[in-house]
């Protein structure tokens, strides 16, 4: 009995041990559970963050300073290129250029506030108030989010138009400069001051809309590039007109971008405009309206990218007359522009931090579809650009760059162009 009871005893002891033992362990996983849902959870938001960033959508191989501004307290980032351009044409001066230096800072005031900010200097220096050199805001805005598929914007903010006015760092596009329809149809960079919805309604699809100031079009001068020249770039912009804005882009499928955005709003400011001239544009509405459609796919060492924009502009007669251009003028404001191109890459030999893409771009564009009655066009404006060049990444964030650009009208604008680029 002795015995029965001490095995009794012990069958007792080691089935409580083995009872604590299974609740621990049972214990230990619910823990490791709840820890694993909660590590998915901060995974599934901070990719929802960066979706939602001033730099939506994906850098690659590493995170961009905006990325970092979703998780970090503070982030400090930027981009730079140096240029050089050799025109085949004797005449024309040959260029180099540390064509831009940018800093990015983010801060995280709380999970639901942030500010991202862009300080750019151009041509490596600034001289009074010359074209020779520039230091500008390129965006400061504050993002509140007020739910999961919206964020609140206030500030200076990049407009949503095309694939390269929100992604101009130098590694995330092919050529050494910028291309020619993202230039002088669409103006990048173009930002604007005022307040937009951000966020992401369905798997993929990305809305942003937003009430900014407009161009003010007595600061009209360049018919060559469209509406750039009246840009206000955030400083002291006249804001007796405002536009609006509405831009869409899917990204649900790996490797696929499709999306477009529309652009509308009043130029003249009822005449109020800081232009010499503005007066001669009291009580017309001189609209302009852009809109665009682009997509962007990549695979199997394939990176395709197309995209086709036109705008239109109107009392152009009055513009005109602001700028001082008298009728019979060739360089006067366009009435409708347009522009489109197709590109291809092919990633021929990546290993490691190296990454050689061969790349061909077809350009066409014309700053000066038509123009006011009594007011002529300039056959140069009406551009055809092929581009071939060759894109040799050291590292992820640094690119080597090469092209040849040949224009089948002005000849002149022929040119072997060199570039270094990076951004951190």
């Amino acid at each position: 009995m002795k015995r029965l009871a001490a095995a009794i005893a012990a069958a007792s002891v080691l089935a409580a041990t083995c009872a604590s033992a299974d609740e621990s362990v049972e214990s230990r996983l619910e823990t490791l559970t709840k820890e694993i849902e909660q590590l998915k959870a901060q995974v599934g938001k901070s990719q929802g963050a960066r979706e939602d960033s001033g730099k939506s959508g994906s850098y690659g191989e590493f995170q961009s300073a905006a990325e970092r501004a979703e998780t970090e307290q503070t982030a400090i980032g930027g981009y730079g290129e140096f240029n050089y351009n050799n025109y085949r044409d004797g005449t024309v001066r040959d260029r180099a250029d540390l064509r831009r230096f940018v800093l990015f800072f983010g801060h995280k005031f709380s999970e639901r506030l942030r500010l991202y900010s862009e300080l750019e200097v151009e041509h490596a220096f600034v001289e009074g108030n010359e074209a020779s050199g520039e230091v500008a805001m390129e965006q400061a805005f504050l993002q509140y989010q007020l739910a999961e598929w919206a964020n609140l914007r206030a500030g200076l903010m990049l407009i949503p138009s095309g694939i390269l006015n929100e992604y101009h760092e130098p590694p995330t596009f092919y050529g050494v400069e910028r291309n020619e329809v993202e230039t002088r149809i669409i103006p990048s960079t173009w930002r604007e001051l005022g307040f937009a919805l951000q966020g992401h309604v369905l798997d993929g699809l990305e809305y942003n809309t937003g009430l900014v100031t407009s161009p003010d079009a007595s600061h009209f001068t360049n018919a060559s590039a469209g509406f750039r020249s009246m840009r206000t770039a955030g400083g002291q912009a006249t804001a007796n007109d405002f536009a609006y804005y509405l831009a869409l882009n899917y990204r649900g499928v790996p490797g696929l971008l499709v999306g477009g955005s529309v652009y509308t709003g009043n130029t003249a400011h009822d005449g109020q405009g800081t232009g010499a001239n503005a007066v001669a544009l009291a009580g017309v509405s001189a609209r302009l309206t852009l809109w665009e459609a682009h997509t962007r796919f990549s695979a199997g060492g394939f990176d395709l990218r197309a995209l086709y924009a036109k705008g239109s502009l109107g009392d152009t007669a009055a513009i005109n007359s602001a700028a001082g251009l008298a009728a019979g003028s060739n360089s006067a404001a366009p009435e409708s522009f347009y522009g489109w191109y197709v590109e291809a890459a092919y990633h021929a030999y990546k290993k490691g931090d190296l990454d050689v893409a061969p790349f061909v771009r077809y350009a066409r564009y014309d700053t000066q579809e038509s123009v006011a009655p009594g007011f002529t066009i300039d056959p140069l404006n009406n551009e055809k650009v092929t581009t071939v060049g060759l894109s040799f990444k050291v590292h992820p964030q640094v690119v080597f760059k090469v092209d040849y650009q040949n224009f089948r009208t002005d000849d002149k604008k022929d040119r072997v162009n060199v570039g270094v680029g990076y951004m951190f």
